[in-house]
């Protein structure tokens, strides 16, 4: 895993639990951004990890 994918998965785990905490403490409008860039940065994640080829057990 390179250091951007570490990064991306990092900071979306930091920013969802900034959002949860504030749509529990605040309401639903003051943590939306945070779970969306949450999400954001999840979905980068997963667009750039390398994809498993289905190969590995084959010759």
């Amino acid at each position: 895993m390179r250091l951007i994918e570490i990064l991306a998965l990092s900071l979306a785990f930091v920013f969802l639990i900034i959002g949860v905490y504030e749509i529990m403490a605040i309401g639903p409008a003051s943590g939306y951004w945070a779970v969306m860039l949450s999400i954001a940065l999840f979905f980068y994640y997963r667009y750039k990890k390398p994809k498993n080829s289905g190969n590995k057990g084959k010759d």
